[in-house]
């Protein structure tokens, strides 16, 4: 958990995963279990969440994603992640999308840039929910908008 301040604990895991579960039967998006297409076994969650504090660029809808390490590099951030922008920009008519990650993290960094996010410098933050002088405080704001994202959608259907 190299970019996270600890490990869930088994009691965290699940009231996380029950807090899914209710938003999606509330509101129909939000996180999405990630498995594995060679065994089927849960490998982590990607979606679509509203920020659970405060932040500099609230109102906000944020894709984020968090995989088990054994699933890194095989391309399911990037995939799921897609699938949950697409969501966001046609079935939920979204205006714009967000995603934020710790300055270190350069795996979640090079999956904002693979969505085709656009970094917004004036909107890194420092996490409010961790202690100033945390390794993992400095925050990088990425953005993408519905236009953009239709762009990049026509050109994928062209074959550019």
């Amino acid at each position: 958990m190299a970019h996270f301040p600890a490990p869930l604990t088994r009691n965290q895991s699940d009231t996380l995963a029950a807090q899914a579960d209710a938003h999606i039967a509330e509101h129909g998006w939000g996180l999405w279990a990630v498995e594995a297409v060679a065994d089927g076994r849960f490998v982590g969650f990607t979606g679509l969440a509203v920020p659970t504090f405060p932040t500099p660029f609230d109102p906000a809808v944020e894709v984020g994603w968090r995989l088990a390490r054994r699933a890194w590099g095989r391309g399911y951030a990037t995939e799921a992640a897609t699938g949950a922008l697409e969501h966001a920009f046609e079935r939920l008519g979204l205006d714009e999308v967000v995603s934020f990650t710790a300055t270190s993290n350069v795996r979640s960094v090079g999956v904002m840039r693979r969505l085709g996010m656009t970094h917004d410098p004036a909107g890194d933050f420092e996490h409010p929910s961790l202690p100033h002088g945390h390794r993992l405080r400095p925050h990088v704001l990425y953005r993408l908008s519905a236009e953009e994202w239709r762009v990049r959608r026509d050109a994928r259907q062209d074959g550019s």
